[in-house]
């Protein structure tokens, strides 16, 4: 099954996980949490069990109505007397506020993704008729503005490559792991920036994932389904140095079938490679926050580049919505406009 076992034990630990919450909500959360298992993925309900406790824990601490009470033993009639008003004292909240002494604060997209679990739960017991009004549908989303797509230049693709391939700019402490990571870390960019993979699928590859001969590999999208994606000759050499050195790894389990692995010889986690992204990213473009995202977002503006087709895009990058993809014309519309700008001439030569 390849690398069907990673995303079974990362949904595995987030059922749990939901699971131990759960505990500290009100009783009725758990009626909502079996009605949508069958409709959301594990991350999806662990992300809406985070955001209704910051609710649950709003309404006792920060309203009249439910003052003092104590979140476990929240009922339905309680959930019946929330209001729009209090929805948008919630949303107020969310600016800044305090958990056990610690500081939190969210912008406009942070408020929103919490509006819609509590939308979410407001919306299922209304549907199954145990509350009166779904409030939910009366308070508007805050609205943001998408964030600037930033991707690499060309030359700032080559430098990033470069830095993760010889190590210039690395300090020393830095330099005496990279000659054990050289080869993974420039594999790994190198399967970012020539296929535009998630880092989901990417930390979740193994070896047998991989098929060398056909130049493709086969990673688990958003929702589990199994796709086959192709790489180009840059990418297959630079994977097959790295599975050369990888097969030489002294007290490597055999067991272990990860594609990229840490220095600790287990599989290269979501942090670990945000971290190694970020690494090479910072010497070689300083003023741009790079992420595996941009990573992604680089590859996505390059294949509209070449292909001028925004559905080739959304397909190669599994994007559900074109809308999303647009993004990526989006970036290659301030290059037509920087274009644009040298076409006039004020004064004839």
């Amino acid at each position: 099954m390849g690398n069907s076992n990673y995303f079974l034990e990362r949904d595995e630990e987030n059922i749990i996980k939901t699971r131990e919450l759960r505990l500290e909500l009100p009783s009725f959360c758990t009626q909502f949490f079996m009605g949508i298992e069958n409709q959301t993925m594990p991350l999806t309900r662990l992300g809406y069990a985070r955001d209704l406790k910051i609710f649950f824990d709003f309404l006792v601490t920060n309203t009249q109505e439910f003052y003092g009470k104590k979140v476990s033993e929240l009922t339905l009639n309680d959930l019946n007397n929330v209001t729009g008003t209090h929805l948008e004292m919630f949303l107020d909240y969310l600016t800044v506020y305090k958990i056990d002494n610690k500081i939190y604060r969210n912008g406009l997209k942070g408020k929103g993704r919490k509006l819609s679990s509590v939308r979410a739960l407001l919306k299922y017991f209304f549907k199954k008729e145990k509350i009166d009004n779904n409030v939910g549908t009366k308070v508007d989303t805050p609205r943001y503005r998408d964030s600037e797509i930033i991707r690499l230049e060309v030359d700032e693709v080559v430098r990033l490559l470069d830095a993760s391939e010889d190590g210039t700019g690395l300090t020393t402490m830095q330099k005496g792991f990279h000659k054990h990571t050289k080869e993974r870390d420039f594999a790994l960019l190198s399967l970012f920036l020539g296929t535009g993979i998630r880092i989901s699928e990417c930390v979740g590859l193994n070896v047998d994932d991989i098929d060398f001969d056909n130049y493709a590999f086969t990673i688990t999208r958003k929702g589990g389904s199994r796709v086959i994606l192709y790489f180009n000759d840059e990418v297959k050499e630079a994977l097959e140095k790295w599975m050369e050195v990888r097969a030489n790894i002294k007290d490597l389990p055999p067991t272990e079938k990860a594609l990229f692995i840490s220095l600790q010889n287990k599989r290269l986690g979501v942090r670990s490679v945000e971290k190694l992204v970020k690494k090479y990213a910072s010497i070689t473009t300083p003023l741009k926050h790079i992420t595996p995202h941009k990573l992604r977002s680089t590859y996505g503006t390059n294949l509209y580049r070449e292909t001028n087709d925004i559905y080739v895009v959304a397909t190669v990058l599994g994007h559900k919505d074109v809308n999303t993809t647009r993004k990526h014309y989006a970036a290659m519309s301030e290059d037509i406009r920087r274009e644009a700008s040298t076409k006039v001439k004020l004064r004839k030569d």
